[in-house]
């Protein structure tokens, strides 16, 4: 089920809603948030209901480990439940989502003949173990409280933000499931959501799935691409990724808000950033945020000398490209991203400072650069769309003049007599213009900070909803978020 569905908007939504606040209404708060956690495991095994037993094994283990972790009073067995926690975790992950590129690259290395599973990546694994590492180590230093099973499981399983993060601390959620001020409907609170996750619904449906268009096509055709095309190809997937996460942020915010939860900032403009560090301050800020206090502080952060400083940024961040996908592709992205992090650190000793253009033109394209192994299917791939891009042919000249070559074939929207999809004088202009917005406009969370319910907003509302609804008849289809692949 997509939060850009039909039967999410208009069948799950309203009844989960109406149920939530009618039980608490009936001071039945116990109950409302049981068919919270009952209407969040549905939305989750809506796609696959066999994951449900997966979730739920894992959430009775976690509460299981840090109940036992914040009732033992000797030290050595808190630490063995916390490795054993932190362990079975990691392997829980790594075996649906490593195993077969582990015995790939074996085979490759060795030779063998090791027969690999073909796991379909159970969906969100990758967001409710963090939360759940996150929540044992917690536990084991100290600051975790005495949570009942149903709060704790909401907290992991909370639908706005289940599938594709925030990752959330536990004392960030369970909180709140717990506070009666938060059990009436709040018509601020209502307004706010629906501003807010009218922006994303157009972010994604909009402008993400149109970029996504050129994306896929250009990446299918990389052999064939012009100049023009390999920088079409590569601007597109840098914009879709950026509205398509930014839209589900947005997105997970104002579907919480419904609910009167606030969820943390996981998206702030990072292409307005001007450096690596600025950038994964504002990209996926909650993942940052994750190995920053869970594997860059315990490897020694930089406690522990300049070389070790360098060592530890070189490992979060190859942890960072891993935890995207199993691939090679992603490992030299999170490496490319680490060695980057390392030259800003180096840079600064210089006590040079860059015009502000410059460092952000670096930046930007070093981020624009280091997406196409991000977007990839292999690392081949990755190579040859870059050396096209390098590779200045005639189409700079004729760009203008002619139809995009590697989307010959497609059935374009046609309008007014102009294949617009496949038209370079409507491609071009597209990519610039939203280029332009992430760069210069301001961002839905400042948005949401200034938002007055007045009539401009209502349009502002009005004109994302309508936008959606236009686009979805256009291209016939909802599309998944790309984050659910990780």
């Amino acid at each position: 089920m997509l939060f850009n569905s039909i039967e999410f908007l208009l069948f799950f939504l309203p009844v989960v809603f109406l149920l939530y606040f009618g039980l608490h209404k009936l001071n039945l708060h116990k109950m409302a948030l049981f068919v919270l956690l009952v209407s969040s495991l549905f939305f989750y095994g809506f796609w696959n209901p066999i994951y449900l037993i997966l979730i739920l094994v894992s959430m009775v283990f976690n509460f299981l480990i840090g109940t036992m972790i914040n009732r033992s009073e000797s030290g050595s067995t808190r630490k063995g439940l916390l490795i054993f926690g932190v362990l079975a975790n990691v392997l829980l992950l790594g075996y649906f989502k490593y195993y077969d590129f582990f015995m790939g690259n074996v085979n490759w290395l060795f030779d063998t003949n090791i027969a690999l599973q073909h796991l379909l990546l159970p969906l969100a694994i990758s967001f409710f173990t963090f939360q759940q590492i996150a929540y044992v180590v917690d536990s084991y230093r100290g600051e975790t409280k005495k949570y009942s099973f149903i709060t704790y499981a909401l907290f992991v399983t909370f639908f706005p933000q289940l599938i594709a993060g925030p990752i959330v601390h536990h004392h960030e959620l369970i909180p709140q499931f717990n506070d009666k001020s938060k059990y009436r409907i709040q018509l601020n609170h209502i307004v706010e959501g629906i501003f807010i996750f009218a922006i994303g619904l157009a972010k994604k449906v909009g402008v993400a799935d149109t970029f996504a268009v050129w994306a896929n096509e250009g990446f299918a055709n990389v052999d064939t691409l012009t100049f023009v095309e390999s920088w079409i190809t590569s601007f597109s997937y840098t914009m879709q990724l950026y509205f398509d996460f930014s839209g589900y942020c947005d997105m997970a915010i104002g579907l919480a808000l419904l609910f009167n939860i606030t969820l943390p900032v996981n998206f702030f403009s990072p292409y307005k950033a001007r450096n690596i560090q600025d950038f994964w301050k504002r990209w996926h800020m909650t993942l940052s945020r994750f190995l920053t206090h869970y594997l860059y502080f315990p490897l020694g952060g930089n406690r522990k000398g300049e070389y070790r400083t360098y060592i530890n940024i070189f490992i979060i961040f190859a942890v960072s490209g891993l935890w995207h996908g199993a691939g090679w592709t992603f490992i030299i992205w999170g490496t490319l991203h680490g060695l980057a992090s390392i030259v800003v650190r180096l840079w600064g000793k210089t006590k040079i400072v860059l015009p502000f253009l410059v460092s952000w033109f670096i930046t930007f394209f070093f981020v624009n650069f280091a997406w196409v192994y991000f977007r990839a299917e292999s690392v081949g791939q990755a190579h040859t769309l870059l050396a096209k891009m390098f590779n200045v042919d005639q189409s700079i000249v004729h760009v203008l003049n002619q139809k995009l070559t590697f989307a010959a074939t497609w059935e374009s929207f046609e309008f007014l007599g102009v294949h617009w999809l496949t038209n370079p004088l409507f491609v071009l202009p597209f990519i610039l213009f939203f280029m332009a917005l992430s760069l210069l406009a301001p961002n839905s969370i400042q948005l949401l900070e200034r938002f007055q319910p007045k009539v401009s907003t209502l349009l502002l509302v009005n004109f994302c909803i309508i936008s959606v609804l236009f686009i979805t008849y256009i291209l016939h289809k909802n599309s998944e978020f790309l984050y659910f692949n990780f």
